[in-house]
């Protein structure tokens, strides 16, 4: 078991190390999958918050997702954004994210634009390929079913017949959340997803604690809260969050 285990490692390590130099060398991109695995069929919730995030997102046109890390906001919203998907609720699938480095300066990444946002957009890409596995994941974004989108480039649209998921909220400014909101269109499907008390920016800075006490008082928006007790990592994780 010992050997596996250290052979499974040895694996991994060499995976991510290939991965640094590709990303160094402009090469890499998010869908090129470690290897085509089963990817996950159906996703149940393994905790009572998730469950009422679950019930909220079917429920509601509008869910802000509210909680710490390892709490599975933003797995369990791509996950409901590819049943919408395939089910034929939705035609496409818009996921965004802040292009925000978590308190590091990463300098300039070779590329072009595209290619230097790609590692700021990569938890996106790795839910939706545990989700969809490596090849369906290239047929859709090819013939854009899905599409991954900084916030910088939302302006101007209007979303319909969409799932967008709006994720690391936190890292938003009340403007940015207040101009992704109206992009909400006509059988539209949004999620925002964020913890405010891990914010990349100025505490004065992030709007997201303060647009969800705003939408919390209309009745077609959900503003769902998790806690420790919802974390699904390491059992660690949410001891350290009660004390750090």
């Amino acid at each position: 078991m010992m050997a596996k285990r250290s052979a499974r490692a040895a694996a991994s390590a060499r995976v991510d190390d290939n991965w640094i130099r590709q990303l160094q060398d402009g090469d890499w991109h998010p869908t090129d999958a470690r290897r085509e695995q089963s990817y996950v069929r159906h996703v149940r919730p393994q905790s009572l918050g998730q469950k009422r995030l679950m019930a909220a997102i079917e429920k509601h046109c509008l869910t802000v997702a509210l909680g710490p890390a390892g709490t599975g906001k933003t797995y369990l919203a791509v996950a409901a954004a590819v049943e919408a998907l395939e089910q034929g609720r939705v035609a496409r699938i818009i996921l965004s994210r802040p292009a925000i480095e978590a308190g590091e300066s990463l300098g300039y990444l070779p590329g072009t634009m595209e290619d230097k946002l790609l590692p700021y957009l990569r938890p996106l890409y790795d839910a939706l390929g545990d989700r969809l596995g490596g090849k369906r994941l290239k047929t859709f974004m090819s013939d854009g079913s899905i599409e991954i989108a900084p916030i910088a480039y939302m302006r101007g649209r209007t979303l319909n017949n969409s799932f967008v998921v709006i994720d690391e909220a936190q890292n938003c400014t009340y403007g940015q959340i207040k101009m992704l909101l109206t992009r909400l269109g006509w059988h539209s499907t949004m999620v925002i997803t964020g913890d405010p008390d891990q914010s990349d920016l100025l505490p004065e800075l992030s709007g997201l604690a303060q647009v969800a006490e705003r939408l919390s008082v209309l009745t077609g928006v959900s503003v769902t809260h998790l806690g420790k007790e919802d974390v699904v990592r390491h059992p660690l994780v949410a001891e350290m969050l009660t004390v750090l």
